[in-house]
């Protein structure tokens, strides 16, 4: 079959997935082999692909498709999650469209559109990842609302809550008044915002009369003569309306005459004492906090400190509630501006002011959270987060980067009660029953309810109503317990495949999610399993634009990865993604990167059509030893540097590292090397070692580009053997001195090549090489090489200056190039001085290095060696070049 003259992935990829999943080669069973698993970060259901998805998914789909090669039974189960609050939103949009107001459904035909949807919709980027190349065992796909899932999660929380770990109160909690629920601190988004400062005036109270009527209090500034006023500064002056205090430092001088004084809310003329407390900042603002229990957290812990009444003037949908008296029914930041008003018409508003500050916004929907005192269920962590820190902290679970464990030590020493409940439909449901008495039991079925409320109250079943509890628990609640539950935990606990799989090997994942997803899932192994559920965690960074912006669909910044699938092929878009994404750190995605892979596949590709080009002959003998030496050391001194890569979790490395040995080592000097000249054959030897390399190449390649290498596997193979089974390539000591004399070769040839050049000296016309010394010692295995790759008539040593020739310095050998022409000293002086200038600015960054004391004490023996060479050569070529300047004037 004639190969076309560009690789073209909309050809291969399917045909390839399909291959794949014909022969079962993702499919995994415990057996006699060592077990490599990964479990994928289940993505939301409603979730289709995106950048941040590509990076994470290739990461993982490189360790397991790697570990499959080098025998492994490698294990990649794939799953999604059900997401409460994004599926929610999306079922009951999708409801709208037809027509369908969720508040007019019971809860059970809510559900039945909601498992519609989801069977309909939910499997969308599951099929997405196969189009990446995803390596999964899809027979093991797991959802966290599957019967067994459910079965577990409820096990979960009966058995903390017996344990004393989950229990019922009402706190401040973050509400979201789009999705109408509870959230964890974990899933509020800090943002900075630009906002108004209102500096609002409440009257003193000058009266002798506790509690005077409204006519005594007055409505307006100008009704109460002779009035004197605190001033509050706020960003949330619709909250004035739920104020039941005034709270100012009891070292502030500026108020100390209104102790034991109270002052009205303005509008509303609410009469609400004077604290003073030293949690107050007095250089913010004007040094007097409006207190309102019922809206923020710090106030709400003043309001128990102080006694203070609880007045809740928001309703879940953040309109303003009968409680707040005034606009009720209104919306919060409709009320903001028309109270502003209000307040400056009637005298109350001192000034404003533009400030920057932080709001929390709701990780799902992106809406401002209000705090709010909410009924809810809660689970403490104190003692679960102890032993999950100290397996972080000694390393039994490995962080890579290491820096995270900081930020993992913060949180879990600093960790607070996690709020498990939501106020929703889709999700699993609280098994906890109430009587409408306020007692409630909690128990997995109303069954095992029933049963459980007769014993604690002592009454016959036959007597006994029940309700189950509204919420469903937070969706993290059942992602914790991913990376035993995918193997059936709950109802096989000492199945085969839990005894095999478990405890898992790496997870990928993103930062974000360390305390949402990583501490907690280390807390349920610990807790459950009673051993640690992965050895190592690899954190991707966030993929970001070119101007450092997060992407999101709201700025517009983020492509469709699909249609750049399309456009440049799966195996360019891993590369695109991975090529520049150092890990831990965020990375600029920038679409040049998926040009740069689209090139590297051709790359590859035109190489495969030069070897397949070729003519063989048994009959010629091979002259091309040293070029199959130097490239099987080549080979083996990068593919360690490779396998160092991956064994610090440096895929990116790995991958920089390989790109450039395909592409410069392997493709523009081994294959020119080798190549036989116009109509002529090459020799068996020679035509066999080169399919032998480039199939190295590719399995090296294969988990970070599959199907490119699978391709060219099998186009050098001629039938459909996969490269997914391995062997992944091992390799020896290599021959130092062969490598060197490689390095030099590539020197000397890329030199005349420059001086050719500069000089406008076509490629095709021979010149003369001549090398300082009595004879070719040294060079003479490889003369015939660079005689070929630099178009030489003749090479040759010289114990003299050879006239009319420009000169180079390569090590300590002096080469002068012989180029047919008058050399023009004025233009030799130049290159010269250019040349001596960058050797002179290269030693100085080489001596900066080996005289910090910090790089000395901290490299590796052998990069001290390197930077120690470095010296000595740039410190020969300075010479030289002074000495030729010399002479030159």
């Amino acid at each position: 079959m004639e190969l076309g003259k560009t690789y073209s992935p909309a050809d291969v990829e399917s045909r390839l997935y399909a291959q794949w999943i014909e022969k079962k080669i993702f499919e995994s069973k415990p057996d006699n082999r060592k077990p490599y698993t990964v479990v994928i970060p289940p993505p939301n259901v409603t979730g289709i692909l995106h950048m941040g998805h590509a990076l994470n998914n290739s990461v993982q789909d490189i360790f397991i498709r790697r570990a499959r090669m080098q025998g492994f039974n490698a294990n990649w189960v794939p799953g999604t999650d059900h997401a409460s609050i994004a599926t929610e939103a999306k079922v009951v949009n999708y409801l709208k469209e037809q027509g369908i107001d969720k508040k007019t459904l019971s809860r059970e035909e809510f559900l039945k559109h909601a498992w519609e949807w989801k069977e309909k919709y939910g499997g969308i980027i599951l099929q997405q990842l196969r189009k990446l190349g995803c390596s999964c065992d899809w027979n093991r796909t797991a959802f966290t609302m599957d019967d067994n899932y459910y079965k577990a999660v409820i096990r979960v929380f009966i058995e903390l809550y017996k344990k004393g770990y989950i229990y019922r109160g009402v706190k401040m909690i973050n509400w979201d008044p789009k999705a109408k629920t509870a959230l964890s601190d974990e899933e509020v988004i800090y943002k900075e915002v630009r906002s108004k400062l209102y500096y609002v005036k409440y009257r003193i109270d000058n009266s002798d009369v506790a509690n005077p009527s409204p006519s005594e209090r007055g409505t307006e500034v100008g009704e109460a003569a002779g009035a004197d006023f605190i001033t509050v500064a706020t960003t949330r002056p619709e909250t004035i309306l739920g104020d039941t205090a005034v709270c100012v430092h009891p070292n502030d001088k500026r108020y100390a005459h209104l102790k034991g004084k109270f002052c009205f809310v303005p509008l509303i003329n609410r009469r609400v004492p004077i604290i003073f407390d030293e949690y107050i900042d007095m250089e913010f603002g004007t040094g007097a906090l409006k207190v309102t229990p019922a809206h923020d957290l710090n106030d709400y812990n003043l309001g128990i400190k102080h006694h203070l009444e609880v007045v809740d003037t928001l309703n879940e949908d953040g309109t303003m509630s009968a409680a707040a008296q005034l606009y009720v029914g209104e919306d919060r930041f409709i009320v903001r501006k028309k109270i502003s008003a209000e307040l400056e018409a009637k005298g109350f508003l001192e000034k404003t002011e533009e400030i920057t500050n932080t709001n929390g916004f709701s990780e799902r929907t992106d809406v401002v959270i209000e705090p709010r005192l909410s009924m809810q269920w809660w689970c403490n962590m104190k003692e679960m987060a102890v032993p999950a820190l100290e397996k972080v902290m000694n390393d039994e679970i490995k962080f890579h980067p290491e820096k995270f464990k900081n930020t993992y030590r913060h949180w879990m020493e600093n960790i607070k009660d996690w709020c498990i409940s939501r106020q929703l439909w889709w999700g699993h449901r609280i098994p906890a029953w109430y009587d409408g008495r306020g007692n409630f039991v909690v128990a997995e079925n109303e069954t095992e309810a029933q049963k459980l409320y007769a014993d604690k109250f002592q009454v016959p079943t036959s007597n006994i109503q029940l309700t189950q509890d509204a919420d469903v628990l937070d969706t993290w609640f059942s992602s914790w317990l991913w990376p035993f539950e995918v193997f059936d935990w709950n109802a096989k606990p000492e199945s085969e495949d839990l005894k095999y799989y478990y405890p898992t090997h790496t997870l990928v994942t993103a930062p974000e999610i360390i305390f949402f997803w990583v501490a907690r899932m280390i807390m349920a192994g610990l807790e459950f399993k009673k051993s640690i559920p992965f050895r190592d965690v690899y954190f991707t960074g966030i993929v970001r634009d070119k101007l450092g912006r997060k992407m999101s669909k709201s700025l517009g910044n983020s492509p469709d990865l699909l249609a750049l699938i399309d456009q440049y092929g799966a195996d360019a878009v891993r590369f695109g993604v991975l090529i520049c994404s150092p890990a831990g750190n965020d990375l600029l995605y920038d679409e040049k990167h998926l040009e740069q892979g689209r090139n590297f596949n051709n790359k590859i590709w035109n190489a495969l059509r030069l070897v397949k080009g070729w003519n063989v002959s048994e009959e010629i003998k091979s002259g091309n030893e040293f070029a199959i030496k130097w490239f099987e050391n080549r080979i083996a001194q990068l593919g360690n540097e490779i396998e160092n890569s991956y064994a610090e979790f440096n895929p990116t490395g790995a991958l920089r590292i390989l790109y450039n040995l395909i592409w410069d080592d392997f493709c523009a000097w081994y294959l020119e090397m080798v190549k036989p000249n116009f109509g002529e054959s090459v020799d068996s030897n020679t035509y066999n070692k080169t399919i032998s390399f480039f199939e190295t190449l590719m399995k090296l390649l294969h988990p970070v580009m599959p199907f490119v290498t699978e391709e060219i596997f099998q186009q050098l193979n001629g039938n459909d053997d996969t490269l997914c089974n391995g062997p992944y390539p091992s390799f020896i000591k290599t021959d130092e001195k062969n490598i060197e004399q490689g390095e030099r070769l590539k020197e000397i040839v890329a030199s005349v090549r420059n001086l050719r050049a500069k000089n406008n000296i076509s490629p095709k016309e021979q010149l003369e090489l001549f090398v300082s010394g009595n004879s070719l010692n040294g060079f003479d295995s490889y003369s015939s090489v660079i005689m070929k790759l630099a178009n030489l008539k003749t090479f040759s040593a010289t114990s003299e200056e050879v006239a009319d020739s420009s000169s180079f310095l390569v090590k300590k050998d002096k080469f002068f190039l012989v180029l047919n022409k008058k050399i023009d000293a004025g233009q030799e002086r130049i290159r010269l001085e250019k040349d001596l200038e960058h050797q002179r600015g290269f030693l100085k960054s080489v001596m900066a290095k080996l005289s910090n004391e910090k790089f000395i004490s901290n490299a590796k023996a052998e990069v001290l060696e390197k930077e120690n060479q470095k010296r000595s050569d740039a410190e020969s070529k300075i010479r030289s070049l002074e000495e030729q300047l010399s002479k030159l004037n």
